[in-house]
């Protein structure tokens, strides 16, 4: 279902408009109403024709005679927001606008219930020779995990948090990821590529972007199978005001031995076989645009770099720990897990 299909002109007729819904508007049968110049002005219901006709406007009369002006609409800086406060039984579908009241954006609530104002970065164009032969005539980021790609499972839950723009790294067989999302309209998205001549390290790639719209960045690698929670990481991250946050795993060390703490060659405690819990990177980081001035152009720079470089400089950097599912699928064992996995995880 396309956002097109919900917005109507003033000067259409109420004809126009039941044919509209009928061929184009699925179970919501809710149209827009705008001016020539875009400019929200009303909505439409197949209720509020029935009512109009029932008091007496004609089948061609216009929309605009009988549209609604008092309708729940949200500030494009304010949608997660405004989302929030919505019941979906009576609400399923939210205009966006501009300061000037131009109508930009369409929001499905029954599949869109958060908002995030983020732009996003994939990291696609690793070889993954450790899933060869798999990966000889295949880029990684293009095998299956059930019915689809690794990386569609991504964009596609990208997509389910109101992210509209995505670019995606690549180089090793990197037309097939071209070929397979084009520029990213069949999924109402925007997708760009940036292409490696070189290796550019964990996040290097991201300097051959000249220019990000939105102030915060999500970076994440490709072949990850993941069900984080992107709005509560995004939270984190603005209630925290970090320059930079690491999403994170943890990674349990059992001691099958007694452990003493000592001081001055003296043994101040024991602990019989601790297990010690530490956070490990999970390749997926927010930052603010800011940060992306701090990573040299084209070459050859790791995430951890960065983040040693704002350590230095005395950035704010926090870490979100995944609850939830993930995994990275490096190797054959990993590949046939997520697999198996997929059958019962909801991404």
């Amino acid at each position: 279902m396309s956002p097109n299909n919900h917005i109507i002109l003033q000067s259409k007729t109420l004809s126009e408009a039941l044919k509209q819904m009928d061929e184009h508007s699925g179970d919501i049968l809710l149209l827009f109403v705008v001016n020539e110049q875009n400019k929200l002005v009303g909505s439409l219901t197949d209720g509020d024709i029935r009512r109009g006709l029932i008091n007496g406007s004609g089948i061609n009369d216009l929309v605009e005679k009988i549209m609604f002006t008092n309708f729940t609409v949200s500030l494009e800086n304010n949608v997660a927001e405004k989302i929030k406060s919505i019941n979906i039984n009576h609400i399923k579908l939210l205009p966006v606008v501009n300061d000037k009241g131009i109508l930009v954006n369409i929001v499905n609530l029954l599949t869109h219930r958060q908002i995030l104002p983020i732009e996003a970065f994939i990291m696609a164009g690793g070889e993954g020779k450790r899933l060869h032969p798999l990966t000889e005539n295949t880029p990684k980021p293009l095998l299956k995990i059930g019915n689809k790609p690794i990386i569609e499972h991504n964009i596609d839950r990208l997509k389910t948090k109101g992210i509209k723009k995505i670019h995606i790294s690549i180089k090793y067989l990197g037309q097939q990821l071209k070929d397979y999302f084009g520029d990213g309209n069949t999924k109402n998205l925007k997708i760009s590529y940036v292409e490696e001549k070189d290796p550019l390290g964990t996040i290097g790639s991201v300097s051959l972007v000249d220019h990000f719209e939105k102030d915060t960045i999500l970076l994440m690698n490709s072949d990850l199978l993941t069900n984080f929670d992107l709005y509560e990481m995004y939270q984190k991250f603005i209630s925290q005001n970090s320059d930079l946050m690491v999403a994170t795993v943890p990674y349990k060390v059992n001691i099958p031995y007694a452990v003493m703490e000592t001081k001055n060659n003296q043994v101040t405690s024991l602990k019989e076989k601790p297990t010690y819990i530490y956070q490990s990177n999970a390749g997926i980081y927010l930052f603010k645009k800011e940060v992306v001035d701090l990573i040299p152009k084209n070459k050859h720079f790791n995430a951890t770099d960065l983040m040693e470089k704002m350590i230095a400089m005395n950035k704010k950097i926090g870490y979100f720990p995944i609850l939830g599912y993930w995994l990275d699928i490096g190797q054959h064992e990993d590949y046939e897990k997520a697999n198996e996995d997929i059958l019962h995880i909801k991404l």
